[in-house]
């Protein structure tokens, strides 16, 4: 079984369909807690490591041999309470991350322009940071700017799923000058799907889903 750590009900019907896509089988367990996020936006981070441990430690104990965290803002600490759980922790947004860094830069340039959409501020530098950490890891030079999309996040928390992806979308086709553009959420994956533009648009929950699923030795579906 996979365990699922997400901080908005909104993710668990995208994970369900894309395990039935792409990885159709796979048990899942989803546990929904989205005081953490709010805790961690106004405490940090670091703030709700020991709710993470708790909230983790009775799915392992129920039989998780993986977990997953959908959340980027907490994606960090949960993926460093592996050591405590005992069962590998990836957090969703390391292999999109990774597949941003793997771009190649464009013209004769040696250096990959990433930019990242956030919807929200507190996740902003812990994605930055993972870009940075997964440029270091692979020897590529990257830069990495940021952008909040102004006004999505109220979008989100009011309901309206439509008009926060078309804001999303709109940011993300005003872009001009990147090789690879983040979207740091996994809620915002489907924003990249309403847009036109030729830059790659990369986003989380079926690379980290994907990621996951193989710590927990379950192949993916092949296609032709």
């Amino acid at each position: 079984m996979l365990a699922l750590l997400h901080t908005s009900s909104v993710h668990v019907p995208v994970f369900d369909a894309l395990r039935d896509r792409d990885h159709p089988g796979l048990p899942l367990r989803h546990i929904v807690s989205e005081e953490l996020l709010a805790r961690a936006r106004a405490d940090g981070p670091d703030a709700v490591a020991g709710d993470i441990d708790r909230a983790l430690a009775s799915t392992v104990a129920a039989g998780a041999a993986a977990v997953l965290c959908t959340c980027s803002t907490i994606g960090g600490v949960a993926e460093s309470r592996a050591a405590v759980l005992g069962v590998p922790v990836s957090r969703v947004d390391r292999p999109m991350a990774a597949a941003a860094v793997a771009v190649a830069p464009a013209g004769d340039r040696t250096t990959t322009r990433i930019v990242v959409m956030a919807a929200l501020a507190g996740t902003v530098g812990p994605t930055v940071a993972l870009i940075e950490e997964e440029a270091a890891r692979s020897g590529r030079p990257v830069t990495v700017t940021a952008t909040v999309v102004d006004g999505a996040w109220d979008r989100f928390e009011s309901g309206d799923q439509a008009g926060y992806l078309t804001t999303i979308a709109a940011a993300v086709e005003a872009v001009d000058d990147a090789d690879a553009i983040v979207l740091a959420q996994a809620s915002m994956a489907d924003a990249a799907h309403r847009t036109t533009t030729a830059i790659p648009v990369l986003s989380s929950p079926a690379l980290g889903l994907r990621a996951a699923a193989a710590a927990v030795s379950y192949p993916a579906r092949r296609t032709v």
